[in-house]
């Protein structure tokens, strides 16, 4: 037996916009073409919402037999499903993202039934929708544990178990002027966690919003700390701020209400935002970036030339800083493409009036082809690895004076 459960692509959005009695009728017309695309044996149920279920009996009697007409009872619900609706005189399109568990009979129970065809369909979902993907029980080993290490985040949000490190920026002389700030998660069985682990999963939920703010939070208070040092009072500090976060509607208010309690200078904090990110909603973000620049707030372009590199956005983005990208500067000076875009990105930036940063600095080599070519500003291993914020505090306060490089 097979069990296809699929959902419809962008229904929430036909919804909204055409009304809830249009989006009832879509469903009942939805029901009608999947009655006429499954045989008499078959059953087809809504689940509720957009959701559907076919069961399919008598397939095949090898697994292997099975999985080909289910793909093909499939594909054919969604080709049907994917010619136009016709709803008071207007085409609607929808598309399905179909997941498909195979059982023999007798073989397991309907609600983990449901749940295999349910975690197939998500990765149907997730591969770009309007397909069609089986179940594996790899792929519910994966599931099982993204659900651990999501209830895992929960618990360390509330445990307090996030660390800041920061990675030391310094200037053409070498000298330390700034850092950017870095999360850990110190998990009490995993150990030190890296964000590539845990910030994926937190974009996806709810939580890339506590976490984030709890970044912003910490840096403004260790900036507030390091105004009573006279080595660091003039260091600049560089947070991410993820589309989670600038999408949000009170984002500006966030962010201010934070700097404010702390009791933080603004001029000492910038915010680093993606290339891709300044691709949506263009004057909305351009409305925030403007409010929070009034009141002192700077801005830097993270990974510049990776993504969406529109020149025009560079005029009308109030930006104060340009990083250029780490896979850029790895290869210089040998690489002469990767030579001739530093290039390139260090004269616009000075054009622009923008400072230039250089991200992923580890040789003498490409520092030197840096400065010839007129760039103000290096991240990398060359100056220091990041480290916890207490230590980055402790042990770069007396440097602020001297040349960094080396340092570990």
């Amino acid at each position: 037996m097979g069990r296809c459960f699929f959902d419809l692509d962008n229904f929430k959005i036909l919804n909204d916009t055409m009304g809830h009695d249009i989006g009832d009728q879509f469903l009942k017309l939805v029901a009608e073409r999947l009655l006429h695309s499954v045989r008499g044996c078959d059953l087809v149920a809504r689940l509720g919402g957009d959701e559907f279920v076919v069961v399919m009996e008598n397939l095949a009697e090898d697994e292997q037999g099975a999985a080909l007409k289910a793909k093909s009872a499939g594909q054919k619900i969604r080709t049907l499903l994917n010619e136009p609706f016709f709803l008071d005189d207007k085409s609607v399109r929808t598309s399905p993202s179909i997941g498909v568990a195979l059982f023999a009979d007798g073989g397991g129970c309907l609600d983990e039934l449901l749940k295999q065809a349910d975690v197939a369909m998500y990765q149907a979902k997730e591969a770009g929708k309007n397909g069609l993907r089986f179940f594996d029980p790899a792929m519910q080993a994966a599931v099982e544990e993204r659900v651990a290490l999501e209830n895992d985040l929960r618990q360390g949000l509330r445990d307090n178990q996030f660390r800041l490190f920061c990675q030391p920026q310094v200037d053409a002389q070498g000298k330390l002027c700034g850092g950017e700030v870095l999360i850990r998660w110190q998990h009490p069985v995993r150990g030190l966690v890296m964000p590539n682990h845990f910030i994926p999963l937190a974009e996806q939920t709810d939580l890339i919003i506590p976490i984030g703010e709890w970044v912003l939070r910490r840096t403004c208070e260790t900036l507030v700390e390091w105004e009573r040092h006279p080595s660091l009072k003039q260091i600049s500090l560089s947070v991410n701020i993820s589309v989670n976060q600038i999408r949000a509607d009170d984002f500006v208010e966030r962010v201010l209400s934070i700097v404010n309690d702390c009791g933080t200078n603004p001029a000492r904090l910038m915010l680093e935002l993606t290339e891709s990110l300044m691709a949506e909603d263009v004057e909305g973000i351009i409305f925030k970036m403007n409010a929070l620049r009034e009141n002192g707030v700077r801005f830097s372009v993270d990974d510049f030339g990776t993504g969406y590199s529109s020149l025009s956005y560079l005029k009308r983005f109030p930006l104060a800083e340009l990083k250029i990208d780490q896979s850029f500067v790895k290869e210089i000076p040998e690489n002469q493409n990767d030579a001739v875009i530093t290039e390139i990105i260090i004269a616009l930036a000075r054009q622009l009036g923008l400072a230039v940063l250089a991200e992923g600095v580890e040789t003498m080599d490409q520092f030197n082809f840096l400065l010839r070519n007129g760039c103000g500003y290096f991240q990398g291993y060359l100056f220091g690895k990041p480290c916890a914020i207490e230590f980055f505090s402790s042990n770069f306060a007396n440097l602020m004076a001297a040349d960094i490089r080396g340092v570990r």
